[in-house]
């Protein structure tokens, strides 16, 4: 008998059958063609992971100004879909489900990966205590330029044409990232939004733009077709608001009218908390969120057993163990030890499959 038998335990997600509530969490690999086609290699990766009951492919951007690092995948032309199909048909011939995550930098960019471009966000407000790579080498952040609000709607439309090219690629469906703070997380939060217009200035302005963001991606999937993904304890990319419990709960409370097929919480502080009060937990959100909950960040198979057992959560995600460990799912089925964590220095490795694909099963580690 299995360790995990609520974790390993189907689930039905929207109109999707689900093998298990096993997530492979959107994960930065940076193994696209310099055009930001998705790769054959990519197919690969995503079909030996394809034990998880649904896999969400990485932040892939909605426009060629939204550039944040070098080899990361587009949806913005036509030829970024027929890379993708190589993925989507990968991982059905599997027998899973995958969304695509379509994804906005904001102020996470530099003008020398985006021709010149400088960043946009809701205000300008620079990204600080750290830097970028570039194709320059590293470099700091420079300050964004603040959206016009007339400028807003373009994005907005970006976001519908990359949902329109996810559904073309036959994913399953689109998960919108509004996390670790990248443009959407800037609006949503203070630090970051000071605008004056109807896009800032109280919680409920400071929603705005993904509200319109959802609805966009909502006349292209039906809602049990689309999923949001948060990141309300996060301190990636210089985020951390003061009234960030009052701000993330009222967001999570509106994305409940939608019946979305899921929220995607990064509860988990692994990677890094803002320490401006007590950490907000799945519980928290259950309480405002009735739809499918997914936790993240930082989950063993027994915390993961356990946020479900109790209710937390119905689904959750795991990243850096799927990393290392392709058959994830099969060894916690049957109680085999994982990989050793792969060198950090390899996740990145551009279009390689060192570190991406010949990581070992059990059957070839020879521990089943």
């Amino acid at each position: 008998m299995t360790a995990s038998p609520k974790l390993l335990e189907p689930i039905k997600l929207g109109d999707l059958q689900l093998n298990n509530r096993v997530v492979h969490a959107p994960m930065t690999r940076t193994k696209a063609e310099a055009d930001f086609t998705p790769t054959d290699l990519m197919g690969e990766y995503y079909a030996q992971r394809s034990g998880a009951g649904l896999l969400i492919a990485e932040a892939t951007a909605v426009s060629p100004d939204a550039i944040a690092w070098m080899h990361q995948p587009g949806a913005f032309k036509p030829k970024h879909v027929e890379g993708w199909k190589k993925v989507t048909d990968a991982v059905h011939a599997k027998g899973s489900k995958i969304f695509l995550q379509i994804w906005h930098p904001g102020r996470a960019t530099h003008t020398a990966l985006n021709n010149g471009t400088l960043a946009v966000a809701p205000s300008a407000i620079r990204l600080e205590n750290d830097q970028i790579h570039t194709p320059e080498g590293k470099k700091d952040y420079e300050t964004p330029r603040a959206l016009e609000t007339e400028e807003i709607p373009g994005i907005v439309a970006q976001f519908k044409q990359a949902a329109i090219y996810a559904q073309e690629a036959n994913f399953d469906g689109v998960e919108i990232h509004g996390a670790n703070g990248y443009l959407i997380d800037q609006f949503l939060q203070s630090k970051t939004n000071h605008r004056a217009d109807g896009y800032g200035g109280s919680i409920e302005n400071r929603y705005r733009f993904l509200d319109e963001v959802v609805q966009a991606v909502l006349d292209v999937f039906p809602a049990n077709r689309v999923g949001v993904r948060l990141a309300p304890n996060g301190v990636f990319n210089d985020m951390g608001s003061n009234d960030y419990q009052e701000q993330f709960l009222y967001v999570a409370s509106r994305l409940n009218e939608y019946s979305l097929a899921y929220l995607h919480m990064m509860d988990g502080l692994a990677f890094g908390f803002h320490e401006r009060g007590e950490p907000l937990t799945l519980a928290q959100f259950r309480e405002v969120y009735h739809g499918t909950l997914i936790g993240n960040c930082g989950y063993t198979q027994e915390t993961a057993e356990q946020r479900i057992s109790s209710g937390e959560a119905d689904m959750i995600a795991f990243g850096r163990p799927f990393i290392s460990t392709p058959d994830l799912v099969e060894r916690f089925q049957h109680g085999w030890a994982l990989n050793e964590e792969l060198d950090p220095a390899k996740w990145y490795l551009p279009v390689t499959s060192e570190g991406y694909t010949d990581l070992p099963t059990a059957q070839e580690a020879e521990l089943a």
